[in-house]
Formats: C-alpha cells, structure tokens, sequence
C-alpha cells in the first residue's frame, strides 16, 4: 500500500491572490510618480538649451554695436552660435529682438511627456515655466 503524504507544500490560491494584489497596488502607486520623474528629466533639456541661448546672447551682444537687436536664433536663423543635436523634445524660438538690452527666449514642449510645456528666458536670466504640460507634479 501507498503512503498518503500530509506533508503538502505549496501555496494556496488565497495567498497568490493576496501577493497580486499587493503588486497591483505597489504598480499604481510607482507609475504616475515615475511618469513624473520622467518628464522632469525631459525638461532638463530646455532648461540647458535655454541657458546655452542666454549664454549665446550675451556673448554676441558684448561683440554687437546694436546689442541684441541684430541677434537671430533657433528657427528664424542663427547668427549667434545656437545648435542642438540629437532627437529634440522642445522647439525653440526667439523673436527678434526690438530693444537693444533686452530679449526672451522660449522652449515649447513638442514630443514624450512634455506636449505644452514650455520656458522662457529672458535678458536678465530670469528661466519660468510659463505654461505646464500634460503631467502632474
């Protein structure tokens, strides 16, 4: 005759379902905040492009006899040494500027978690988000 085992091991189907949904409550708790974390790393790029312009205006407005006024950059031309290379999540513009000491620069969000977002600087290097995108912070 055979011996009955009443060393069972294993789970049961009660603890399985307790363990997914612990996980299901830890996924909704980690994504938003990690969508978040995602799309700040994002703006890390216009925050950079938006001081390299900055750093850009002032060195070409102290070689200018008019200041900012004859300075171009991003889509309406470049005669002040701006460029960015790599896959863009920002556009940027720079309308020409009207007075000779001050200008502003805009970043505005176009691709990832940034869709909306966008940044200004300005002449006395003053960098806001005047407009948040689609995320929560």
């Amino acid at each position: 005759m055979l011996k009955k085992v009443k060393n069972k091991k294993g789970f049961t189907l009660i603890e399985l379902m307790i363990v997914v949904a612990i996980v299901g409550i830890l996924a909704a708790i980690a994504i938003p905040n990690f969508l978040n974390y995602q799309a700040k790393s994002q703006q890390t790029e216009a925050k950079t492009n938006l001081g390299s312009i900055f750093t850009n205006m002032v060195a070409y407005s102290a070689e200018s006899v008019d200041g900012f006024t004859s300075a171009t950059c991003c889509a309406a031309g470049n005669n002040i040494g701006f460029a960015t290379t790599g896959t863009l999540r920002y556009a940027y513009t720079m309308p020409n500027p009207t007075v000779s000491t001050q200008f502003i620069a805009t970043a505005t969000g176009t691709g990832g978690a940034v869709i909306g977002d966008v940044w200004t600087i300005d002449h006395t290097r003053n960098l806001n988000e005047t407009v948040k995108g689609s995320f929560t912070s």
